[in-house]
C-alpha cells in the first residue's frame, strides 16, 4: 500500500527536495529576493530619473533638450560661430590676394610709366639698338652675308640673295647650307629699324647691287656717309633709293659722292633738304653718268 502523499509546495517556494536528501533548488522568487537584498535600489526623488544626474554632468537634460528657447539659443550660437570662422577665412583670403598682387603692383607702374610717349621712344630706342649692336664673333663664324642677313631681318628688313627672285622676311626662314653660298644681293630696308650702330655689317658685302631705305627713323646723314665710305659697296652698288626719312639733309646726299659706279639715285619726300639746286649739281659734277630721279617739294 501506498504512504501518505507529500503537501504541495507553498507558492514561490522551490521544489520539494527529492526523497533520500540533497540539496534544494531555489525557486524564481527567492532568486529575485536574492537579486535585490545584495543591489537595493538607488533612492531618487519625485519627477527625477535615475539618469538625469549622469546627463546633467555632460551639459543635457530632457528639459533643456526640448526647450525651444534653448534650442533658438544653441542655433544662434552655432550660426554665429559659423559666420566668425566664414569671416576669418575671408579676412585671410584677403590678406593673401593683398600679398599676391602686391608683387605685381610695382611691375604694372613700371609700365604705366611707359605709357608716356617720352618712355615709350626711349624703350623702343633702347630694344632697336640691341637689335644692331655688331656680333664680331658672330661674323668670323658664318661670314659676312650671312651674318649682315640676321641682323637686317632682325631689324624688320628684306634682303634677297644672289641668283634668287624671293624675298627672305622670315628670320627663321633663312636658308641653310655650306658657308659662303648665299650672297646678298638686294636689301629693302623699308619701315626698318637699321641705324649707325650696326652698319660695321655691310663691311665684306661685295655682291650688293641695291639699296632701298625708306622711312627709316634712324637713318641721317652720317649712316649715308658710312655707305659711301664703304669699300665693297663703293665697287657694287649700282642702285640707291632714299625716301621719307626725315633725319636725312644735304649733308648727307653730297656725301654720297664716294660711290662712283652708282647708276641710279631716287631722293623723294625729304624734308631736310634745303638747297636743292646745290646739291643736285654737286651730285651731277661729281658723277656724270648717274640717272637721278627728284622727288622734292
Amino acid at each position: 500500500m501506498a504512504g501518505p502523499r507529500a503537501p504541495p509546495p507553498a507558492p514561490g517556494a522551490g521544489p520539494a527536495l527529492p526523497q533520500g536528501g540533497g540539496k534544494a533548488v531555489p525557486g524564481q522568487g527567492e532568486l529575485r529576493a536574492a537579486r535585490s537584498r545584495a543591489s537595493p535600489p538607488a533612492p531618487t526623488s519625485p519627477g527625477r530619473l535615475p539618469w538625469a544626474g549622469a546627463r546633467r554632468r555632460s551639459g543635457w537634460s530632457p528639459a533643456r533638450r526640448g526647450a525651444p528657447e534653448e534650442r533658438a539659443r544653441l542655433g544662434s550660437s552655432r550660426v554665429a560661430r559659423g559666420q566668425r570662422h566664414q569671416t576669418e577665412i575671408s579676412v585671410n583670403l584677403s590678406f593673401s590676394s593683398t600679398m599676391l598682387l602686391g608683387k605685381f603692383i610695382q611691375p604694372v607702374h613700371s609700365l604705366k610709366k611707359l605709357s608716356a610717349p617720352g618712355a615709350c621712344r626711349h624703350f623702343w630706342g633702347w630694344l632697336n639698338a640691341v637689335f644692331n649692336k655688331v656680333d664680331y664673333e658672330r661674323i668670323q663664324a658664318v661670314g659676312p652675308d650671312r651674318a649682315a642677313s640676321e641682323w637686317l631681318l632682325r631689324c624688320g628688313a628684306l634682303v634677297r640673295f644672289q641668283g634668287y627672285d624671293k624675298w627672305q622676311h622670315d628670320y627663321n626662314g633663312l636658308p641653310t647650307g655650306p658657308l659662303g653660298k648665299y650672297k646678298i644681293q638686294a636689301i629693302d630696308a623699308t619701315e626698318s629699324c637699321i641705324m649707325y650702330r650696326g652698319f660695321d655689317y655691310l663691311d665684306g658685302l661685295r655682291h650688293v647691287e641695291e639699296i632701298k631705305l625708306s622711312n627709316c627713323i634712324y637713318i641721317q646723314d652720317e649712316c649715308l656717309q658710312r655707305i659711301s665710305e664703304t669699300e665693297s659697296l663703293q665697287k657694287s652698288l649700282l642702285r640707291l633709293m632714299i625716301s621719307s626719312c626725315g633725319n636725312v639733309t644735304d649733308k648727307g646726299i653730297i656725301a654720297l659722292h664716294k660711290l662712283t659706279n652708282l647708276e641710279y639715285l631716287l631722293l623723294s619726300d625729304l624734308p631736310g633738304i634745303r638747297e636743292k639746286e646745290t646739291t643736285v649739281q654737286i651730285l651731277k659734277k661729281s658723277m656724270p653718268s648717274l640717272e637721278l630721279e627728284l622727288d622734292l617739294e
